[in-house]
This record gives structure tokens, C-alpha cells and sequence, in this order.
């Protein structure tokens, strides 16, 4: 079997996989649906009818965040794995998730209006992302090795960590609240009506990796030879960052810091398919990512008569592991 072949025995087998797996999400909870409430919830709706709510407004989005944020995030980690060289390097890692947490902790804590409006979030979680992304390119440019890079974004995360502490002491008790509850991670944070744009945003995103696939796979080579490639590097990193900033902001505003995604999905997808050809690892990282997170999610349903387990903590008891493992195995 050759190996394009086995590529794409795989990759049909998880294209196959993630419908199943979120059809099963659907139908996870306490309280049971049909698939006509999911109907009637999505194309004739009615206020009068509790089924109905629960489908439309609370599964459905809830389904289609942990899509987003598995898809987004896993892709977002792929791009900067390659950029720097780096297999831990990850939006969590290295402080671009902290920087969108801390601009998000200035929209809640701030008191103003706009900041605390659903667009004011999404322009201020992007905007420290994107800025947090910019600092981390320019110490890749300084350092000259990996182990620095990743003692400096995890400096940035603990910096970041004490600044976000001293503003949760500033704050009212009901905006320390909201943030905390926010910063926990969740995906039942969106209504319906917020994928109107959430979606397209995300797509849009994603979309527009295809379009750097050629830049991603001479950049495995180094940038000196991606150079003798005819690769613009400097665009190709701005381009990186901008979409960086997009996913990660987009997912940390509405979904809170989701830890060891970025990290984890990539490293897994590069040890199944062994290949660099980012074609087949940004379709592969989107895929695994959002089975993921939706995986993730039904446990987490499973779990609710027992006890509240915020996404966040479960991706970080079983991304830890996961990353521990592969750095083991890089070191054999």
C-alpha cells in the first residue's frame, strides 16, 4: 500500500467518524431529544415548545463551538509548530492564548459598555492575540534556541497570569464572577443567534490555510531554504499571525482558554500520518481536532449528574499526558 494510499484510507475513515461522533453529541444529555425537535428547532421553530429551546438554542450551539474550537485551535498549533520550528509550540505554550485572556479580562473588568458587548469582546480577545503573537515572532527572531523560545512564553503566560490577578483584585464582585466563570472554559457560552457570525468567521479562517499550504511545506525545510524557494518569509509570517490571532481570538472570547489543543492535535496527526505535506495535516488536524473536543464534551455531559467539569480542565488532564508522551518519545 503506498502512502498516498494509506493518507487517504485514513483520512476517509475520520471524515466517516466525524458525523457519527456528533450525532452521538446530540443526543447526549439528560434530557432526551428526537430528531424532529432538532427539525422543527432548526427550521420551524416554536417558542412554546421546551424540546424545541433545548435543541436550537443549547445543543446545537453547543455542537458546532466544539467543532469550532477543536478545528480552529488544532490548526492554529499545526501553523506555529512549523513557523518555529518548534513541535511544543502551541497558542497555549506560548502566550498567545494569555494574551487574548488578558485583553478578554480588560473587556469584562473595565466596566465600559462596548468592551463587555459581543463585539467589543471579539475585537479585543483578537487584538491580544494577534499582539501577543507579534511579541513572541520578534523573540523567535532574538533566541536562538527552542527551549528559550517556550522559558519566554511561558514567562509571558506568568506575567500575564499576575497582571489578570491584580485586575480580578480591582474588580467588583459580579465582573470577578463573570470572568472566573469565564476563564474555566465552556461551550455553552454561544445562542443561536451568535453563529451567524461565529461561523463564517471560523471558516473563513480555516478556509484560508489552503491557501499557505506551499509557504507551510518549505518552511519545514528552514527559512533559508524556503528563501531559495522562491517564499516570501516575512509575509508568510504576518499572514501566520493574522490567522493565529483570528481562530485563537475568536475561540478564546466565546469559549474561554482551552488548554493543550494547539499543543496536542498537531503532534498526533504528524505521528499517524508521517508526513510534512500540510495539505493532508490541516485537513487531518481539523478533523482530529474537532472529534477531540466533542469526545471531550460528551464526557463531560456524561459526567454533569456527578458533577460540573469545565472543558478546559478535561483537554489539560488528557493534553498533559498526551504532550509528555510525545516529548519521550522525541527524546528515544
Amino acid at each position: 500500500m503506498t502512502t498516498l494510499v494509506r493518507h487517504r484510507l485514513i483520512l476517509t475513515g475520520i471524515l466517516l467518524l466525524t458525523p457519527a461522533i456528533a450525532a452521538l453529541h446530540l443526543f447526549v444529555g439528560q434530557i432526551h431529544l428526537s430528531i424532529d425537535d432538532y427539525w422543527n428547532g432548526l427550521f420551524s421553530f416554536d417558542k412554546s415548545s421546551v424540546n424545541e429551546i433545548i435543541a436550537r438554542d443549547f445543543r446545537t450551539p453547543r455542537l458546532l463551538m466544539a467543532l469550532i474550537a477543536g478545528a480552529c485551535l488544532s490548526v492554529v498549533g499545526l501553523m506555529m509548530q512549523t513557523l518555529f520550528n518548534n513541535p511544543l509550540a502551541g497558542p497555549y505554550v506560548l502566550g498567545i492564548n494569555s494574551g487574548s485572556s488578558l485583553f478578554v479580562a480588560l473587556s469584562i473588568m473595565t466596566g465600559v459598555p462596548f468592551f463587555a458587548s459581543d463585539f467589543g469582546l471579539i475585537i479585543n480577545s483578537l487584538f491580544g492575540a494577534f499582539l501577543f503573537g507579534l511579541i513572541i515572532l520578534f523573540f523567535s527572531r532574538i533566541v536562538r534556541t527552542q527551549i528559550s523560545l517556550l522559558l519566554i512564553g511561558l514567562m509571558l503566560g506568568s506575567f500575564i497570569s499576575a497582571f489578570v490577578a491584580f485586575l480580578q483584585s480591582a474588580s467588583d464582585a459580579q465582573e470577578l464572577k463573570v470572568f472566573t466563570l469565564w476563564a474555566l472554559g465552556s461551550l455553552q457560552k454561544v445562542d443561536f443567534d451568535q453563529l451567524a457570525y461565529i461561523v463564517p468567521i471560523a471558516l473563513t479562517g480555516i478556509a484560508s490555510t489552503f491557501f499557505i499550504v506551499k509557504p507551510l511545506n518549505a518552511l519545514v525545510l528552514g527559512e533559508a531554504e524556503a528563501k531559495l524557494l522562491g517564499i516570501n518569509i516575512k509575509t508568510t509570517r504576518l499572514i501566520i499571525i493574522i490567522l493565529t490571532a483570528i481562530l485563537t481570538g475568536l475561540v478564546t472570547a466565546f469559549c474561554g482558554p482551552i488548554a493543550f489543543v494547539g499543543l496536542a492535535v498537531p503532534n498526533l496527526v504528524r505521528i499517524l500520518f508521517k508526513t510534512q505535506q500540510h495539505l493532508t495535516l490541516i485537513i487531518a488536524s481539523v478533523l482530529i481536532g474537532s472529534i477531540f473536543i466533542v469526545l471531550c464534551d460528551i464526557l463531560i455531559q456524561l459526567l454533569e449528574p456527578y458533577f460540573m467539569l469545565p472543558i478546559n480542565v478535561l483537554t489539560s488532564i488528557i493534553g498533559a499526558p498526551m504532550v509528555i508522551l510525545f516529548i519521550l518519545k522525541r527524546l528515544k
